[in-house]
């Protein structure tokens, strides 16, 4: 058979249209993973620097605050020497010791206002030998008895250096006043100077690191450096932070560093100095080098795109036409030109798809000469068979007829037989011209295929192949088709025949039923025979050019006329079942002609199939 290379074309067209698949353009690859490989660097590269970036800070601030511990240390040791010194001036001035002499409280607390200017410190109190305290004097103190009584409290105390009073923190240091020598003298009382912790101090301990710090009593910070909505948020931090000494705390929008010292062994009570440093310069550096990485990982993006598109279109242009000729070529079209540029992957292609299309161009060539030669040889051989079986019966008859001798009866036998053998030789050359000419236009009128098939019938009821067979139709609504006449009668007419011979070589009924049916787009006729079913042998090629296996005569172009017409209807022959006893064949056939309706038939049929 030629190969049907229409077939081919199709399948090759469905592919580059996406019925297959959409696929993804190579470009669009490139383009796409170029892309997820900045940003995926660019993710990673934020991560790490991010990680590195706050794990260096978390290392500097904590030093930083390590530094601001030890500067308070420093600074705390240094006023506390210089406590105990000025309280050791005080305590040796003899007009301070005359005045505690007089051991009149009200003498005392007036002259030791004089005593506390001349000291310069926040704090100063003297206490008699009893250690009641008689006098006290600070700054912006409101209740001056509660910090008498406060101090009356610690001054016995020499392990306690703070004082908690009224909300306030003082650093104090205590001396004795003695009337003579330290050794040998009396006892007059204690001088008492300290200064106060506040924000101030504070403000030394971290200035040289630029940190924040607070001084907390209990759950009461009684001093800092942080505002006062901040001082607020700082006491819901405070149990974590005395549990760890140091950690990260957030307080309002800002995180810290803080780190924790216990101060309780000088105060006698819970005391903690909080020294934080915040993040936020860090943050915004971190945010500064984040901007400049995305900035950068941007730029790459651009100027990398630009370049993978150059390259692409480098690479996937000559990549693109080739696919479209490789399209071309399935279409049917083999002078459309391949790509002569592009990388050496790609010429390469190129000239072996050349190579392999003007293979398979002259390989098929050769089928299709081959098969036309193989084709003509078996028309010829069953042709030439079936014209020398009906010459021979013309020639034969004739030379009977020309004894003068026969009697009429005899004469008219011969004749019929010379009849039947003439109009054997006439269908034959119809139906070498009929397949002949199909694929030729078709002249399409609506006709009613129920008289379609009666008339078909009535010619074949007078074949002799149809005596002693009983042909019926089945009474059902009339269908109308758009469709060749002569053409589909001829088709129909030959698939009735072939139903006729198979049902005479049965030994039990001989009967053929003919039923026309259809819906709203197609016509169907369906012949049903009681002969003895499709051979085996000619099942795969029943519809195949000069086929008759089975057949004593004929040329094997019946059942190939039917199908070759079918198809040119838009429509189809199938072997429906078929076993012993009974055959089914339908032919169907398009009502309407369709838009995209073939204005010739494929060169090959298809093989028979049996339907479900």
């Amino acid at each position: 058979m030629v190969p049907d290379t229409n077939l081919y074309r199709k399948k090759a067209a469905s592919v580059f249209n996406g019925k297959v698949g959409p696929g993804i353009r190579t470009r669009v690859l490139l383009l796409t993973s170029l892309v997820l490989i900045i940003a995926g660097t660019t993710a990673s590269s934020l991560l790490i620097v991010r990680s590195r970036l706050r794990h260096h800070v978390q290392v500097a601030l904590a030093e930083d605050l390590q530094h601001s511990v030890e500067t308070f240390q420093d600074l705390e040791a240094h006023r506390r020497t210089t406590l105990d010194q000025e309280s050791s001036l005080l305590a040796s001035l003899p007009s301070l010791k005359a005045l505690m002499t007089t051991s009149d409280p009200r003498t005392i607390t007036d002259d030791a206002v004089d005593f506390w200017k001349i000291s310069g410190n926040d704090l100063f109190a003297l206490a008699d030998a009893n250690s009641r305290v008689l006098s006290v004097n600070a700054e912006d103190v409101e209740n001056a008895e509660l910090l008498k009584g406060d101090l009356q409290a610690v001054i016995r105390d020499p392990s306690r250096h703070y004082l908690l009073s009224a909300g306030k923190l003082y650093e104090y240091s205590v001396r004795p006043l003695y009337f003579g020598s330290a050794a040998n003298g009396t006892l007059l009382g204690y001088v008492v100077s300290g200064y106060a912790v506040d924000h101030r101090l504070l403000q030394e301990v971290g200035r040289g690191a630029g940190a924040d710090a607070a001084f907390v009593a209990g759950n009461d910070v009684v001093a800092s450096t942080l505002p006062k909505e901040k001082r607020d948020q700082l006491k819901g931090t405070l149990t974590s932070l005395r549990q760890n000494s140091e950690g990260i705390v957030t307080i309002g929008r800002e995180r810290y560093l803080a780190s924790v010292k216990d101060m309780t062994n000088g105060a006698g009570a819970p005391l903690s100095l909080v020294v934080m440093k915040s993040f936020a310069e860090a943050e915004r550096t971190e945010g500064d080098i984040n901007r400049l990485v995305f900035l950068a990982s941007l730029l790459a993006v651009a100027v990398g795109s630009l370049l993978m598109l150059l390259l692409a279109r480098m690479v996937t242009r000559p990549l693109e036409q080739l696919a479209t000729g490789v399209q071309a070529f399935g279409e049917g079209n083999p002078k459309y030109l391949l790509p002569a540029g592009g990388t050496q992957e790609v010429r390469y292609l190129s000239r072996v798809f050349a190579e392999m299309r003007d293979e398979i161009q002259k390989k098929n060539r050769a089928l299709v000469d081959a098969e036309r030669l193989a084709t003509i040889g078996r028309m010829a051989s069953s042709v030439s068979h079936d014209l020398r079986h009906y010459l021979a019966a013309v020639y034969a008859n004739a030379e009977f007829l020309s004894s003068p001798a026969l009697p009429a009866n005899e004469r008219a036998e011969l004749f019929d037989e010379i009849r039947l053998a003439v109009n054997g030789t006439t269908d034959m050359l119809d139906s070498l011209l009929i397949f002949g000419r199909t694929g030729a236009a078709l002249q399409r009128v609506e006709t009613s295929m129920t008289a379609l098939v009666n008339r078909a019938v009535a010619l074949v009821r007078a074949h002799p192949d149809a005596e002693r067979v009983t042909v019926r139709v089945e009474p059902r609504a009339d269908i109308t088709a758009a469709i060749d006449t002569k053409q589909m009668e001829r088709a129909i007419y030959n698939l009735l025949l072939n139903a006729c011979q198979s049902a005479r070589q049965s030994t039990g009924r001989r009967e053929v039923d003919v039923a026309v049916d259809g819906n709203e787009t197609t016509a169907s006729v369906t012949i049903t025979d009681s002969g003895l079913g499709v051979a085996d042998g000619i099942r795969e090629s029943l519809f195949d050019p000069f086929v008759s296996m089975g057949k004593q005569k004929g040329t094997g172009l019946g059942l190939t006329l039917a199908w070759s017409v079918a198809r040119e209807h838009d429509g189809s022959v199938q072997v429906v079942s078929s076993r012993p006893g009974e055959a089914v064949f339908r032919l169907t056939v398009s009502r309407a002609v369709s838009p995209g309706a073939r204005s010739s038939a494929a060169n090959t049929a298809p093989s028979a199939q049996l339907t479900p």
